[in-house]
């Protein structure tokens, strides 16, 4: 009888379960009242059905309240991005500070209820963080987001942690990466920017790795949403046994890390599968050390929510060369296609393409042509892909690559001094290697980016576009760092190449406002400063405190011009020169820096647009729209008609015929026409709006919210929560 009162007691326990499973999953299906995940819905959609804001009455908004997070207020100081989209839940929103504190507030009134700060006992690691998730069974509620090495869950009614995850509250996002290695991981980098999907009672998120030599390998890993305990991993990069292993060279997953999913996931919650997109491998613009497609990397993945078995994958660029990560989760929608209703996928690129992929086999719906790429000209060592693929519908949103077109004429110098460099490099494919001679290219940092996608309900997909081009070229690295006794500035100067280079440059001159030069750091901070920089983050830069001691003195000696003789026997330093396969890889050629090509006015080296706004109807892959993105007030000055600018930050859509987007250089927040790209509405920010708006519902009435964190491209930075709604003489009211 006991038994027996036992086994009915775990029965309804688990029908509990389950039934609490559901109720969160329904939830999280769709939008209204609720802002509930990351992407507005489990499908990403960032739609929303309101409609009591609409094309009639959005010139009636006005700000409803502002939430001053305490942050960034100071603009003689570093300032934190503030990249996160928050979720709104029965009237409370959930967001984090540009220090990577979790708060909640009342979502009407911008009063806070709590606020949790995850560095209260250890040492800050600073990084991007774009959201939160939340999870309930009955009175359980809980906030779940990572900062720094640890993912955190918090009682979403106090900002407490739960005792019952992990340590404290909190689990270390070491775990499961370091199955079958032969090398210690600890120290490494292992952080996440983006929250990932919640399935039943798991959490399956990504990582952001390093993208050098000492990257982590980018697994796919599942917690349990009550205990912090791992319940499945899925290898990115393959090991022995498993699908895809032969597309690497023989334990390349022992050395090889990256191939990560850092730009977030997506949920079809009746199929169970979580979608997911990957980045490249390391290390970026190399790829010496692991020949071959590079499964899975740059893949458009499926997997089973439940297990973490591959149902599917489509890859985008077979032995990625050109950074070309996959930066947004992909987008859940519903097509007419050839007289058919289609579950499908769609996928924005960084090179400005669009997949879309039947939802249960990952085929096209569209031709994909798999063609031929140039080979000649790569750097010793290196094995480019002989194929990529083309997708022939939709056209791309974004240029493909440099024409001598496109060289920008809005003034004689700039063209003259563009088109010398233009004669110099190579151009004609997307696909021509890095080289030693360089490349102008395209879509390091997109075509399409992290803000995601928005797509309404009668599959209409509105995607944010950049057209920067970029400096690409390679540098041999493989002299100095194979000699064993140098001074510790020149060391810090090949460890400055392989870690640091690739966004302030070879020439230490930076890339304009995007990353600072540090040539003079020496003039704006001291040494211990720069080391607090290093080791904390700042700006879009991470912490690299997972670099040994050794190191990072190295890289200080070098931009503070110290010099002192130093025995690299002792250091370890040169272990992995003297074998590639041995951890970390430490690659012969890097690029010279994340550097971009522009005009000596400082603008984009190509001619408008530089950045657009898209809407694509993918019933039938035809474009709807395309209207420029932000404007240069100084060009406008001079009667030159919308530039568009860089945008970092993405759309959501509304049935009230509405597209709201922040994103741009220019500090505004706009509505637009979803049906025609007319710009209805525009504010100008506090600060920069460099993340992706929510839209909600609170005792009828219907606000818009977006982080106002400035900071990105040199702006002034800023730390509030800046929500709107219509003001009382509104036509129809609330």
């Amino acid at each position: 009888m006991l038994l027996h009162g036992i086994s009915k007691l775990l029965t309804v326990t688990a029908l509990l379960a389950i039934a609490c499973a559901d109720s969160n999953e329904k939830r999280n299906e769709k939008t209204g009242e609720n802002w509930p995940v990351y992407g507005g819905n489990n499908a990403g959609n960032r739609y929303s059905p309101l409609t009591q804001i609409n094309k009639n009455n959005v010139g009636y908004l006005e700000v409803a309240w502002t939430y001053d997070t305490g942050e960034n207020n100071n603009s003689s100081e570093r300032g934190y991005e503030i990249q996160c989209q928050p979720i709104i839940v029965d009237g409370i929103l959930y967001g984090t500070t540009p220090q990577l504190k979790a708060f909640a507030i009342k979502a009407d009134t911008g009063e806070e209820l709590w606020k949790f700060d995850p560095f209260e006992d250890q040492e800050p690691q600073y990084h991007q963080n774009r959201g939160v998730s939340y999870w309930r069974d009955g009175d359980d509620e809980r906030i779940l987001y990572t900062a720094g090495s640890s993912l955190f869950a918090l009682d979403a009614k106090t900002g407490t942690p739960v005792e019952g995850f992990g340590t404290g509250g909190r689990v270390s996002l070491y775990v499961g990466l370091d199955t079958n290695l032969d090398h210690d991981i600890s120290g490494l980098m292992a952080i996440a920017t983006t929250p990932g999907a919640i399935y039943k009672d798991l959490l399956i998120m990504g990582s952001r790795v390093s993208e050098f030599g000492d990257a982590l390998p980018g697994h796919v890993r599942a917690f349990d949403v009550r205990t912090g305990a791992l319940r499945w991993v899925f290898h990115t990069i393959p090991q022995p046994g498993e699908y895809g292993y032969e597309t690497w060279p023989e334990d390349a997953y022992k050395y090889m890390g990256g191939a990560n999913n850092w730009s977030g996931m997506v949920l079809d919650a009746q199929r169970g599968t979580v979608f997911l997109g990957t980045g490249s491998p390391a290390t970026d613009f190399y790829g010496g050390g692991r020949h071959g497609e590079n499964l899975f990397g740059n893949c458009i993945l499926a997997l089973d929510a439940e297990t973490g078995k591959r149902k599917w994958h489509f890859q985008t660029i077979h032995h990625d060369l050109w950074d070309r990560d996959i930066p947004n989760p992909p987008n859940l929608i519903t097509v007419n296609h050839d007289g058919k209703r289609i579950a499908a996928v769609a996928q924005a690129t960084k090179d400005g393409l669009i997949y879309v992929l039947d939802r249960d086999t990952g085929e096209p719906l569209f031709p994909v042509e798999e063609r031929p790429v140039p080979l000649d000209g790569a750097v010793p060592g290196e094995a480019p892909w002989p194929t990529q693929p083309y997708p022939l519908k939709p056209e791309p949103f974004a240029r493909q690559y440099f024409k001598e077109e496109d060289i920008n004429d809005l003034t004689p110098g700039a063209y003259d001094a563009v088109r010398k460099r233009f004669l110099e490099t190579r151009s004609g494919n997307k696909y021509i290697p890095p080289s030693i001679e360089g490349t102008l290219v395209f879509h390091i940092g997109g075509g399409a980016e992290w803000g995601g996608t928005a797509a309404d309900p009668e599959g209409v997909f509105y995607v944010n576009s950049n057209e920067m081009p970029w400096d690409l070229r390679m540098m041999d690295l493989s002299t100095s760092l194979r000699e064993r006794e140098k001074s510790l500035a020149a060391r810090g100067e090949a460890l400055y190449m392989t870690n640091c280079a690739s966004c302030h440059g070879a020439d230490l001159k930076g890339s304009g406002t995007r990353y600072p030069a540090l040539a003079d750091i020496g003039k704006r901070m001291d040494r211990e400063t720069a080391l607090q920089v290093i080791e904390s983050g700042s700006g879009m830069m991470p912490s690299f405190k997972h670099l040994p001691e050794f190191r990072k003195n190295a890289i200080l000696s070098y931009l503070f011009h110290t010099d002192e003789k130093v025995d690299l026997h002792n250091t370890n330093e040169v272990a992995a020169v003297a074998d590639s396969s041995n951890f970390p890889y430490v690659a012969p050629w890097v690029n010279n820096g994340q550097i971009q090509f522009r005009t000596p006015d400082g603008y984009p080296g190509v001619k408008p647009p530089w950045g657009t706004l898209n809407a694509v109807d993918l019933n039938t892959g035809e474009y709807l729209w395309k209207v420029p993105l932000g404007e240069f007030p100084e060009l406008k000055e001079q009667g030159i008609p919308p530039t568009g600018t860089e945008n970092h930050g993405g759309p959501i859509v509304t049935a009230g015929g509405l597209l709201f987007i922040g994103a741009t250089q220019d500090e505004l927040f706009r509505a637009f026409d979803k049906s025609t790209g007319e710009v209805l509405w525009e504010y100008r920010l506090p600060a920069g709006g460099f993340a992706t708006p929510a839209t909600y519902e609170v005792n009828g009435t219907q606000y818009v919210v977006i982080a106002a964190g400035g900071t990105k491209y040199g702006l002034k930075p800023g730390g509030t929560y800046v929500a709107f709604a219509l003001s009382d003489n509104a036509p129809g009211g609330r």
